[in-house]
């Protein structure tokens, strides 16, 4: 009998209860035990939804993020939260957003918050994680309590329990050293504490415990692999069985060592490495377990379920009860029920599978598999039907947008003259200062904008009053930025629900879902919008509320826009047709509402392509036909403009050293990249590159409550000044700042300016 499990489910829950519980929590509205109350009723309800799975995860629910979990199971906490009166708990979300709840912090004389810990992508996910810190003498001490509890729980519910844990080689890979120190020399510190982690489990009733180490679908080492034997030979005298966990990729010349490990199980993402089931089927011995990820965890599309059953049915007969099946990965990267969405359009509804769908799926795979397609018929004759649907439907296919790729050339990606000529035209038109002060684009979204947008969308109040609203909103943000003395404003975006979502929703070739919402980091969650089809821009999106905001202001404004790579990576896409050409045909419609901007008098033009460097293939060998069409994508999008006009583009929490001549051929202007969180750490490319055009390093971590100081700024700015000369430097927060309130943004940007006014008298 084939069985089935799950790797994760959603912690957020179908309506966001999650969020709003730890942002009430965190404001002192909630106490912690309705806080732990609320996620014991999340694990409870969750764990019910996977009730028909022979094995459901536990451990997979978190506070905040499961790498910072791990961080605290293994006692691994950064020096500056030690020490603080309160329990674990605070000193888990000091660590993960600077501060815990006020009432906590106000016990602990800690009002000031700390620095929070760095956070960047997970594998090439929009997902954040909150990065391990290391040092040469970092210790380990095991706090198993959490993944105790949530296991007596499970049991108590009569839930068959497998653990997940993330494992000891992706742990120290996701890290940093904070000295010169190499992360490997801790391995021997780590092994124990994760052997007494999986015997404790043991202890308490498991037989499984699911061990992640995505890092195998990376390229590794000859150092790193020798790792992983040492690790899990030592850790092969557990008292539980171990599956090792792969996924987002291909093992390739890790195949080999992977399947040699000694561990019960391995489990494969199927759906990206399908190729290499049949090598791997070949290396393993008989007694272990194989298991597929075959339903795809990181999209919403309905999975073929005939053609996956053409494909897994020798196996089953070749594997019989060794075969497992599973989604790819985890199904943290969807939403939750598409029982939910009672307003997306029947066609395209039918095509979509959210998370318990994607279990759903999963059974009757299985159920085919043990007893015949003919028990789950009428299942798979519908499954058949939405596939057949999606693929011959004209609302997929709009032959004026192939006709428009064809005519794509490599002129559309060329400014008329270089940054050199560019840059001086700019200066003389702007008339900025010395370390010019701007901010990202978003300003706080007030209960008041998001409760004129909510009735507009329920049809409480009609398209004027929303329009006269937002207007309100817009003047404020303006008025704001001029009594701060900012230099090149923004009109606050609060008309935009989302920086995707929002351009999606004037786009064909778009759905949008009520409450598909994924999260991102924290409490923050997003919703991505369903790319479905060929993309095509009716009427301009954005060119009205610019050139409202610039009537408002003898300064500067600044259009908005999000770029093509960025939509394209932070929706949920199309998988019928290659990505690069679903990003070439959003680059062609964002490239008219830059050209439109431009025809109304704005002259400065903000490009967001926060997701570049997280559509990169996790494997460097491929890194560079990605960024080939990713830059020209966004140089289709920005270089159509006149040489007046200054393109920007933002970047927010990835790693850019290892891309940055990429970037640097994106040519645009300005580019403005997150630096508070990492103390300037992604300056040091610039060591050994001599980046051509301006750059605004992000010096106010907005993803913090904590108001910066202004001579942190000033010093961060000054090391920015050691490697780019300080006539193309800029001064901006490290972000948008639409999820902060005013009464912190105000101060916050008021340190800004006045490090900026500092700057300009001190750094010559």
């Amino acid at each position: 009998m084939a069985l089935t499990h799950n790797l994760g489910f959603p912690r957020i829950g179908a309506k966001r209860e999650l969020k709003f519980g730890l942002e009430s929590y965190w404001k002192g509205q909630s106490t912690r035990d309705e806080l732990e109350a609320l996620g014991a009723h999340l694990r409870e309800r969750h764990w019910g939804k996977q009730a028909q799975l022979d094995l459901v995860p536990v451990g997979d629910f978190s506070f905040y993020d499961q790498v910072l979990d791990m961080s605290f199971t293994l006692g691994n906490l950064p020096e500056r939260v030690r020490g603080f009166q309160g329990d674990a708990l605070d000193n888990y979300f000091r660590v993960a957003r600077g501060r815990s709840a006020q009432s906590a912090e106000a016990h602990a004389g800690c009002c000031g918050g700390v620095a929070a810990g760095e956070m960047t992508k997970w594998f090439d996910t929009n997902y954040h994680y909150i990065v391990p810190e290391f040092a040469a003498d970092t210790t380990f001490a095991l706090d198993a309590s959490r993944l105790v509890e949530q296991l007596r729980e499970a049991r108590e519910q009569g839930v068959a329990a497998k653990p997940v844990i993330i494992g000891p080689l992706t742990y120290l890979w996701l890290g940093k050293a904070k000295d010169d120190s190499n992360k490997l020399d801790l391995l021997a510190r780590l092994l124990p504490v994760y052997a007494r982690l999986l015997d404790t489990l043991a202890d308490e009733g498991a037989e499984w415990v699911q061990i992640d180490e995505p890092v195998l679908v990376t390229e590794l080492d000859a150092d790193w692999r020798h790792a992983f034997n040492l690790a899990y030979h030592e850790l092969k005298a557990s008292k539980v069985k171990l599956l090792l966990a792969t996924y987002f990729g291909t093992l390739q010349e890790n195949l080999h060592l992977a399947a040699n490990l000694p561990v019960a199980g391995v489990h494969v993402d199927a759906v990206r490495a399908r190729d290499e089931v049949e090598s791997l089927l070949n290396l393993l011995p008989a007694s272990k377990v194989v298991s597929l990820g075959v339903i795809d965890g990181r999209n919403i599309w309905k999975t073929d379920l005939a053609a996956a059953l053409d494909w897994l049915e020798p196996l089953h007969e070749r594997l019989g009860d060794r075969l497992w099946l599973a989604p790819s990965c985890s199904l943290l990267h969807v939403p939750v029920d598409l029982d939910s969405e009672q307003r997306l359009e029947a066609d395209v509804r039918s095509w979509l599978a959210f998370a318990r769908q994607k279990l759903e799926e999963l059974r009757v795979l299985a159920f085919a598999l043990n007893f015949g397609r003919a028990a789950v018929q009428a299942e798979l004759d519908a499954n058949r039907a939405a596939i057949e649907a999606r693929r011959a439907s004209p609302r997929v296919h709009n032959p004026a947008v192939k006709a428009a790729l064809q005519q794509l050339t490599a002129a559309l990606g060329q400014r008329k003259s270089p940054y050199a000529v560019r840059a001086t035209k700019q200066a003389a038109h702007l008339k900025l200062p010395k370390f010019p002060t701007t901010t990202i684009g978003s300003f706080p979204q007030t209960p008041d904008i998001r409760q004129a947008r909510s009735q507009f969308k329920a049809g409480e109040i009609d398209a004027a009053t929303y329009r006269a609203a937002m207007k309100a909103e817009i003047a404020r943000s303006v008025r704001e930025q001029e009594a701060l003395g900012l230099d090149v404003l923004v009109h606050g975006e609060a008309e935009r629900n989302d920086m995707v979502e929002y351009f999606g929703e004037q786009l064909d070739g778009y759905a949008f879902s009520q409450f598909g919402w994924v999260q991102s980091y924290g409490s923050r969650c997003v919703k991505p919008p369903i790319l479905f089809g060929d993309i095509s821009r009716p009427k301009a999106m954005t060119v009205e509320w610019s050139q409202y905001a610039q009537s408002l202001t003898d300064k500067p404004m600044k259009g908005m826009l999000t770029g093509p790579v960025t939509i394209l990576n932070w929706s949920f896409v199309r998988d019928d047709q290659p990505r690069a050409t679903t990003c070439w045909q959003l680059a062609l419609a964002i490239r008219e509402e830059v050209l439109d901007l431009e025809k109304a008098g704005v002259r400065v033009i903000q490009i967001d392509e926060a997701a570049l460097r997280e559509g990169l293939p996790l494997r460097r060998a491929q890194w560079q036909e990605y960024l080939d069409w990713a830059v020209t994508s966004f140089r289709i999008t920005a270089n159509g403009v006149e040489d007046e006009t200054q393109i920007h583009t933002h970047m927010c929490y990835s790693e850019f050293n290892d891309i940055i001549a990429s970037i640097a051929d994106m040519d645009a202007d300005v580019i403005t990249i997150e630096t508070s969180r990492s103390d300037m750490e992604l300056l040091d490319a610039f060591d050994h590159f001599n980046y051509p055009n301006e750059i605004g390093p992000g010096v106010y971590d907005i993803h913090s409550p904590n108001i910066p100081d202004p001579q942190h700024m000033v010093d961060l700015m000054k090391k920015a000044a050691e490697r780019i000369p300080a006539e193309r430097l800029w001064v901006n927060p490290d972000c948008g700042l639409k999820t902060r309130q005013w009464n912190e943004v105000i101060p916050a940007l008021t340190n800004m300016v006045d490090a900026a006014r500092v700057l300009r008298a001190e750094v010559v």
